[in-house]
């Protein structure tokens, strides 16, 4: 029997499915619906931004960097442009593997990997990290014809820094360098929003010396630059931009020339010179030998370059100017004298009978002369540079009145010179020794230690930053500036220098009789003392004094010979001078390490210094060498014009038209 189906029935069904279905595809439209409305109406404004944000990228456009100048306009410190090699490490998946194909495509050396691994392990964000950097013209036609086989990896034209001269005055200039993660994070917990914005898009920073400190004058304002952006991340066209304001250049106070014929009469020897204008602080040579090439340090330095500079015993990388500490020996004579004239602890007249020696308790402090200088007043003490006598001078004043008087002279102190990482040195007193020394038995001050402190010796250890102020403060009669590296700032967009003004402490209270008095005796020394030979012939009055500082301690009972001690044990030359004597221009100090006597080491230099800049003399080539020898001559060749000298090794990287250019000038 055949069983009859219900028609209407499953009609029904089927109507009641459809309807469902129906209603969950009317449903679904209405969520989208509703969605699509809440997007494009109630969140309209914030996901077109968005939107156009991601279309729209914002490049930040790094300012060049400002030119450092010398006094005379030749130009220290620049820029050049260079096409560079590098990988977006987000971008690619296999680093490793992305560098061996670019490495037959363009050059990359094991120092380029090593570089490239240090800083992108230094780099926490994901820009792009060099590989290679200053690309020839054919390597970048090279890169670009194989671009395609290389995601993640782009040409970039960058500035760079350059140092034209080279190692000429390293340790004043500096020099930049990448932004490490600790400058970066001291950066952001330092600085205000709007300062870092400034350095968004900015590699480099300061890294030393005037570079360093005036990093916020050289470093320019940041720019923009609207870029509309393709779906595969490639620029397609510029919208608009904001121009970068280069930096303001630097106009120092250095005299280039005369810094480079410094560092070239010290030759091979180390040591530090600063020059000063006694008129207004300002620094005309700041030497420290040995010096390095700053350019090694622009790009990152390779592992064996930065191993021969910080593993040689000659410390290259150490500013001896402004962080190497010396015993003065008998430069600081003149200003013992003085102490005593202010302290009314001896006359001109006033003498001492020296018999080669001056007994304290059981010790014997020795006079360098055998047998002594016999009958001495103070005229005598400096000139013939009597130790014996400021033996007992040290004793009558002790250690505090002499620290008392030195301090506002600088001794021991921070000058504020325009440069970071300044030493104090040590001017010794009973206070310095209660907090220096942990033990109690060693904080006790005993008055024999106050002897030698007389003569420069003892405790004493300053910078010949410290020693060249202080004799500057003596040829201005105790007038006192602020020494400074940059005298002006020149503005990017105005072109005109602007002259730096620095807050001068107040004059010392010296009778005016008493400086006169010094300033004959040290005019002595020239003439019939220690540096007469150096200056035979001179044309001009100058005052100097010589010293001999003690590396190593002599046993009483010993004599000192130098052929008999370690080279670098051997007593450091050390020479203060000012010129001219009536109206002083310059006041200079300087030290020869480990080159035994002032007179024949360290005088012969200031020598050629004073014809430099009172005559416009540039050395011969032979006094240049004898003065290199340490040799206590006269000028012994004619004397070059300074206009007539060109500076050796003045090239940058592009050829003969980057050859640094001088301008004709007279000395300072």
């Amino acid at each position: 029997m055949t069983e009859l189906r219900n028609t209407e029935q499953d009609l029904a069904r089927f109507r009641v499915r459809v309807l469902a279905a129906a209603l969950f595809v009317f449903f679904a439209f209405g969520l989208l619906v509703a969605r699509l409305a809440y997007l494009q109406i109630g969140r309209h404004e914030e996901l077109s931004t968005q939107a156009e944000n991601n279309r729209i990228a914002v490049v930040p456009i790094p300012p060049n960097r400002g030119l450092i100048l010398d006094r005379n306009g030749v130009v220290l410190a620049n820029n050049y442009s260079a096409y560079t090699l590098e990988i977006a490490p987000a971008k690619v998946a296999d680093i490793d593997a992305t560098i061996d194909k670019l490495a037959e495509v363009v050059d990359i050396q094991p120092r380029d990997r090593k570089r490239f691994k240090r800083l992108l392990d230094e780099s926490k964000s994901l820009e792009s990290v060099p590989i290679r950097t200053k690309l020839t013209d054919e390597e970048v036609a090279r890169f670009t014809a194989q671009r395609f086989r290389f995601e993640g990896v782009e040409i970039k034209a960058r500035l760079f820094r350059n140092y034209p001269l080279g190692e000429v005055g390293s340790h004043l200039i500096g020099y930049i360098g990448r932004i490490n993660p600790s400058e970066k994070q001291a950066m952001e917990d330092d600085w205000s929003d709007d300062d870092l914005a400034n350095y968004r898009g900015t590699d480099y920073i300061g890294k030393l010396g005037v570079e360093q400190n005036y990093e916020s004058q050289l470093h320019g304002t940041t720019g923009f630059e609207e870029v509309e952006m393709s779906a595969s991340g490639h620029a397609v066209r510029r919208l608009r931009s904001s121009p970068a304001t280069p930096g303001n250049a630097l106009v120092l106070s250095i005299d280039i020339r005369l810094q480079a014929m410094v560092e070239e009469l010290f030759g091979d020897r180390r040591g530090a010179l600063v020059a000063i204008d006694p008129r207004n602080g300002e620094i005309l040579a700041f030497v420290s030998k040995p010096n390095f090439d700053p350019n090694l340090f622009v790009d990152g330095i390779d592992a064996d370059n930065w191993k021969a500079l910080n593993d040689s015993p000659d410390k290259p990388l150490l500013n001896r100017a402004l962080r190497g500490t010396y015993p003065p020996g008998s430069t600081y004579k003149p200003f013992m004298a003085l102490a005593a004239l202010t302290l009314g602890k001896r006359t001109p007249q006033q003498t001492i009978y020296d018999p080669g020696y001056f007994n304290f308790g059981s010790h014997r402090f020795r006079d360098d002369k055998e047998g002594g200088h016999g009958t001495v007043d103070m005229y005598k003490s400096i000139v013939q540079s009597c130790d014996t006598y400021y033996y007992m001078l040290a004793n009558d004043l002790g250690v505090d009145a002499i620290h008392d008087f030195m301090a506002p002279l600088g001794f021991g102190q921070a000058t504020g010179i325009d440069l970071q990482g300044e030493l104090r040195g040590t001017l010794p007193s009973t206070e310095w020794k209660r907090s220096a020394y942990k033990k109690k038995e060693a904080q006790k001050w005993y008055a024999g230690e106050t002897i030698s402190l007389g003569i420069g010796q003892g405790y004493n250890a300053f910078t010949m930053l410290q020693l060249a102020q202080a004799e500057a403060t003596m040829a201005a009669a105790g007038q006192r500036h602020v020494p400074h590296l940059v005298r002006a700032v020149e503005h990017y967009e105005s072109r005109k220098p602007e002259p730096l003004v620095f807050a001068d402490p107040p004059p010392l209270p010296w009778k005016a009789e008493n400086v006169a008095f010094i300033h004959n005796a040290l005019y002595g020394v020239t003439q019939e003392g220690t540096s007469a030979k150096v200056f035979v012939g001179a044309s001009y009055k100058s005052a100097g004094k010589t010293g001999t500082a003690q590396v190593v301690e002599i046993k009483a009972n010993e004599k000192y010979n130098a052929n008999k001690v370690d080279e670098r044990h051997r007593d450091h030359a050390l020479y203060t001078a000012f010129a001219p004597l009536d109206n002083p221009r310059i006041a200079v100090a300087l030290v020869v390490e480990n080159a035994g006597f002032g007179a024949g080491a360290a005088a012969p230099i200031a020598r050629r210094i004073f014809d430099y800049v009172l005559l416009g003399q540039y050395p011969s080539e032979a006094d240049i060498a004898a003065t290199q020898r340490g040799e206590s001559t006269v000028p012994i060749g004619a004397p070059r014009s300074i206009d007539a000298v060109v500076l050796r090794g003045a090239t940058v990287d592009g050829g003969a038209a980057a050859r640094v250019a001088m301008r004709t000038s007279t000395a300072p």
